[in-house]
């Protein structure tokens, strides 16, 4: 774990309001607001135009969104921090402010379902391609890049793949290209993993996960180190004569993210807060859980292989242990013998819980091949790595015991 847990906490505690609460309020309270009125309209139009940090409408601003945007910017240390709706918003927004017809991104096949589809089919309608390549081998993303990339995209640890890709080997090939470094760190939380500490420029997570406090709600988090030279970026380089490092938050905010309307809503934002005080508390015990039931399950009779990055043994637990230590998030995978193995396996459970989602207070169990995966064919899906053999399991907050007993009675 990171020794930074009691400073993140700290930070999230002190985190102060922008403007005092007339009650006294421990809690943030809900804007459940769209407007917000004006003494004259001379301060409105400053605030419309940007001069003054008052709230206008809520769809760009609003007093709760923001209180949340100001811890994760306490505890992440960003220059600026965007809440939307969703991961997949999140996305959306980053690769629409950074991407114009005729960009490309190179990234991995090893993509959660609905990232890669919004890379093949959304984005590639608008004439933006996507340069698949494999992360873990520098040659191949440096071959990859030329002078119309605007991003390297990836995910920290892939899911349900569990690939982990050198970080800061791939932040020194964008450096050296000119290009931004855009990952997706959902499966560590801020608590436990610094992205700016391994030369992410862009860090997507989605808060629906850890930082909800057990699936309450739906939310996205676009985090801005403030760290990259527009300048060199084939869209934004004109608004970087004026904005220098700050061009991408100026971008999304002033424009994409209130354009397409996918800000967080209050009673979100609400929910969040509150999940991310103990944020760090149920990581612990969800990774300390996870490792453990990883270690006990990969002795089992019937299992063929368990994939957890903090497994001597696993093909990337040197790579995982320099960037993740020892308890790289609160998922793993394994395989059975087959299709038929898994869902007969998934029938049994009786405490774990069929669904998906990840990082919830209850464990879940999925089979990614017929849910998340179930759109693309046989041949994309071996592409991208996703066996019919594989569970994935999320580890939640129960006591590991149970967990066991549950897998070793369905696995029976």
């Amino acid at each position: 774990m990171n020794n930074d847990n009691q400073s993140c906490n700290t930070k999230i505690q002190l985190t102060p309001y922008a403007k005092p609460d007339a009650y006294g309020a421990l809690s943030m309270p809900v804007y459940n607001s769209a407007a917000y009125e004006f003494e004259t309209a001379e301060q409105m139009e400053e605030a419309f135009a940007g001069r003054t940090s008052d709230h206008t409408y809520s769809r760009i601003t609003n007093p709760t969104v923001q209180f949340f945007e100001d811890r994760v910017k306490a505890i992440s240390g960003a220059y600026s921090v965007t809440a939307l709706n969703s991961g997949m918003a999140a996305i959306s927004n980053v690769l629409i402010t950074l991407a114009k017809t005729g960009s490309n991104i190179v990234t991995s096949r090893h993509l959660f379902g609905n990232t890669y589809s919004f890379f093949v089919s959304t984005l590639a309608a608008f004439g933006v391609e996507t340069r698949f390549c494999d992360l873990t081998t520098p040659g191949n993303v440096e071959a990859k890049i030329d002078e119309n990339t605007c991003a390297i995209f990836l995910e920290i640890i892939t899911n349900p793949q569990m690939e982990v890709a050198d970080l800061k080997a791939l932040s020194a090939i964008a450096k050296k290209a000119g290009v931004p470094l855009v990952a997706d760190t959902t499966i560590i939380p801020f608590c436990a993993f610094k992205a700016n500490d391994f030369g992410i420029d862009i860090e997507i997570v989605s808060s629906t996960k850890y930082i909800s406090g057990g699936a309450t709600s739906l939310g996205g988090l676009i985090v801005d180190y403030g760290n990259f030279d527009w300048m060199a970026s084939p869209k934004l380089h004109v608004v970087a004569k004026e904005f220098g490092k700050t061009t991408f938050t100026v971008k999304l905010r002033k424009e994409i993210h209130r354009n397409l309307g996918a800000y967080m809503t209050p009673q979100v934002a609400y929910m969040q807060n509150l999940g991310l005080e103990t944020l760090s508390l149920r990581y612990e015990r969800a990774t300390k859980t996870c490792k453990q039931l990883a270690e006990q399950v990969a002795g089992l009779k019937g299992i063929e292989s368990v994939n957890y990055t903090a497994l001597p043994g696993n093909k990337f637990f040197e790579i995982s242990q320099t960037q993740f230590g020892d308890h790289p998030g609160a998922m793993f995978t394994f395989n059975l013998t087959s299709r038929e193995a898994c869902f007969s396996f998934m029938n049994k459970l009786k405490v774990i819980r069929r669904a998906t989602n990840l990082f919830d207070n209850k464990s879940l169990a999925i089979h990614p091949a017929s849910t998340i995966f179930g759109g693309f064919t046989e041949a994309v899906r071996k592409e991208m790595n996703v066996s019919d053999k594989t569970i994935r399991i999320s580890v939640g907050l129960e006591n590991v015991e149970d967990l066991y007993a549950d897998m070793v009675q369905a696995i029976s």
